[in-house]
Formats: C-alpha cells, structure tokens, sequence
C-alpha cells in the first residue's frame, strides 16, 4: 500500500472510534476478499452470463426427448423462482444468520485498514448511536464499497450505530448482494420507502450524491487530477426537514480509488440518470470486479440539525441554509484529515443539486 496506508496521528481534537490495522491482513483475508468480490461484485456479470448458456443448453436437447427438456426447464423454473421470491430473503433471516457478524466482513475492513474518526471529541453513548439521523457517507465511488462497510459491519456501528443503508432500486438486479441488502434491512433509494424509514424511526445511512456521483468520482479526462469531487443533493435534506432528523456528515477517503471505469460517452451518462440505472463498466485488479487495496478513511463530522419551522421564513432559504451547513462541515473535516491521509494537495469540489 502507499504511504498514507501508515496511521499517522489524527489533528488535534479527533477521536479514533475504529482502527483496525492493516498489519493483521493475511493471505487467507486476502483470498476472501478476491472470492467474494467476484461472487458478489462480480455475480453482476457472470450470473447473467451462466443463465444465458443454460437457457442454451435447453435449446440444444433435441424435441424429441421430452422428459428431459422438462426436468431442465423445471429446474431452470425453480432456480428463477427461488432468484425472484426466494423465501431466504425476509430480514428476519438476517437476524438468524448473524449478517453483520461474518467473519466475511473482517476480512474485509482488514483488506482496507479500516478507520473511523471523529472530527471532533464527542462521548459517543448508547443514546446517540440508537437515536434517529441521516448519516451521509460520500462520495459514492463507482461502486457504494464506504456505503457498504459503513453499515454492514458489526465493528462500523460501534462509531455510526446500527443503521439501514439506503439503495438504489438497481441493486435488486444484482445477484446475492440484493439478498444480504434484504438482511440488512436496506432502504429502496425511493422518495416513499425512505419517508416510511424514517417516519417509524429508522437511523439510516446513504449516499447523497447517488448515482449522479458514480461519474463524477473518479476525475474526469479534464478534470484535475488533485480535484476529488462530491454530489449533494437536496431531496433527502427536505426530508431531514420534514421529519426533523438531524443530518450526520461522514467524508469516505479512498473510497474514489478503488475501482476504474470504462469512460462511455456523456449520452450514456444521460440515460443512466433518467432510468435510476448506472450503466458503468468498472474493473480492479487484473481488469476484475476485485478493489484495489486502499485505506478507507471515514471521518465523522458535527451533527447539522434541521432548521426550526417557522411560517413566516422562506422554506427554500431555510432548505439553502441546511445544506450549506452541511457541505461546509463536510469541506471543513475533509481539509483538516487530507494531510494525514496523504492528500495534501487535493481540494474538494462540492456539486449541489
């Protein structure tokens, strides 16, 4: 790893939540990580790629036998069945399979030299890691690996608490993730399913730049290269608003440089945004769906609550005020913790929506 991948001493008046060193990442995590990042990752591109060539060895039996088409095509059935409705998918076998707790997940954050830091000295109680909020994680990266380790773990939620993360309806495309989302108890990234989370209570996290910040997070053929860049939309703030949940900025480092992308005309870029879907084709190490190994870094700011309602002040400067609050605690923790993460140079530009 590169010479940030050293803990260095955070700037005064930090607090390191999680650590978790690097040191203690082995062959056999090392093996985990390559396995499951193409069961997972990469089940986007080999599931479809297996159920196209069963579907052609079905067409290749000849008519005549008739008894075994139909014991294929049965079991093509079922599989399909067991992929759409499975009944393994209730959140409530999450809780009786432990998801938060596989060892799968330790390998993981020892893959990346997990860290967790508060910008600021705040006693963390048990009130405060249960209580409703927003935790915003950015930026996205091409795929939500912050997001993810930011919620699925057992040892993330000793600094973020137990949250649901918020998803796009996408990823209910991809194969076995959209199960482990199912356990977790993830959010659809839909205006309705987000209101209904946080209306019973729910601590939830997500990634505010969405899909839109896939493009955006790895720079641009004429972008700077010491420019990292974030999306901030306003949706969920108005609905920070409306349900009166403060808004917890999280800033992610490394999370922009784990993956590559393939750079497709802007038109695609376009489509993307209108059906909800990202169309990206990414690769890691050895042109896999595999990371590279980078340190991820998340630095936890200062709660932004939302502003009181009051009849007589304009809602959308209100709305203004709350996001720029937010931004600006974002800006702030990224410029104090980039020097001791190795980024010295780089500035952080900040795209509202």
């Amino acid at each position: 790893m590169a010479r940030h991948s050293i803990y260095p001493r955070p700037p005064p008046g930090s607090k390191i939540l999680v650590r978790v060193n690097e040191r203690e990442f082995s062959a056999y995590d090392q093996l985990v990580v390559y396995l499951s990042s193409l069961f997972f990752v990469g089940g986007l591109f080999w599931v479809p790629v297996l159920y196209g060539w069963a579907i052609g060895r079905l067409s290749r039996i000849p008519k005549e036998q008739k008894r075994r088409r139909a014991l294929y095509t049965a079991a093509l059935v079922c599989i399909t069945a067991l992929y759409a409705v499975g009944p393994h998918r209730k959140s409530s076998v999450g809780d009786k399979i432990n998801v938060r707790k596989w060892s799968l997940w330790r390998s993981w954050v020892r893959f990346f030299a997990f860290e967790i830091v508060a910008d600021s000295e705040i006693e963390y109680s048990k009130q405060v890691l249960v209580e409703k909020a927003i935790v915003g994680v950015s930026p996205h990266g091409i795929f939500p690996f912050g997001l993810a380790f930011a919620t699925l773990s057992d040892l993330s939620s000793l600094a973020f608490g137990r949250m649901r993360p918020v998803v796009a309806s996408a990823t209910q495309l991809i194969p076995f993730v959209r199960d482990v989302l199912k356990w977790v108890r993830a959010v659809d990234a839909s205006r309705p399913a987000v209101e209904s989370a946080l209306s019973s209570g729910s601590r939830i996290g997500l990634a505010p730049g969405g899909i839109a910040e896939m493009f955006e997070g790895y720079p641009k053929p004429n972008s700077h290269p010491n420019e990292e860049y974030i999306i901030i939309r306003k949706g969920i703030f108005r609905l920070a608003m409306k349900y009166n949940v403060p808004m917890i900025p999280v800033y992610c480092f490394g999370s922009t440089k784990l993956l590559k992308r393939v750079q497709f005309p802007q038109i695609i870029e376009r489509i993307s945004l209108l059906i909800r879907t990202s169309l990206v084709l990414f690769f890691g190490q050895y042109g896999l769906p595999i990371p590279y190994r980078q340190r991820l870094l998340y630095v936890m700011g200062n709660s932004i609550l939302p502003p009181s309602s009051s009849p007589s002040t304009n809602q959308n400067q209100q709305l203004d005020d709350f996001v720029t609050k937010y931004c600006n605690e974002l800006t702030r923790c990224f410029d104090r913790h980039k020097e001791s993460y190795g980024w010295e140079e780089k500035v952080l530009r900040i795209l509202k929506f």
